[in-house]
């Protein structure tokens, strides 16, 4: 009878931790691979994290070394990230889940051109991708980003 007890409460514990790492799976929080929509090459690295049912983004790399020392030029006047350095820049906040899979609400930063635009996440795939919908109003882009964690 013990032995039996032991057996269950090890598959227990087993099926808890698996569906624990699922739904980990299931969050956007970690690293993601972006891609260039011209070249559809990795472009940067951005990691996003979770605080206070809100996610946000910062860039932690970029992938072309003649881009290290980029900066948010094209940032408007009273943006606190003009001039500042692209590594490290939040880039993505404020974004609540909103469905089983989605996030949105909150605003994404292009450092390319300093415009902010509305965001939406959603997760594909099985969390293993990520698309990032930038738009104002109706007009807007889709990328997909690659989990790299």
């Amino acid at each position: 009878m013990a032995s039996l007890l032991s057996r269950l409460c090890v598959a227990a514990f087993a099926a808890g931790v698996t569906l624990a790492a699922c739904a980990q799976s299931m969050s956007p929080v970690g690293l993601w691979q972006t891609i260039d929509d011209e070249t559809k090459k990795p472009k940067s690295f951005v990691r996003i994290t979770e605080k206070d049912g809100l996610i946000s983004g910062a860039i932690e790399k970029i992938v072309d070394p003649a881009k290290q020392d980029s900066k948010c030029d094209e940032c408007a006047s009273d943006d606190p990230r003009k001039g500042k350095p692209v590594i490290g820049m939040t880039i993505l906040s404020d974004l609540k889940k909103d469905g089983d899979d989605v996030w949105s609400g909150g605003r994404i930063l292009d450092p390319n051109n300093g415009k902010t635009y509305n965001a939406k996440v959603t997760l594909i795939e099985g969390g293993k991708k990520l698309e990032m919908r930038g738009s104002i109003l109706f007009i807007g882009r889709t990328q997909t980003w690659i989990r790299a964690e």
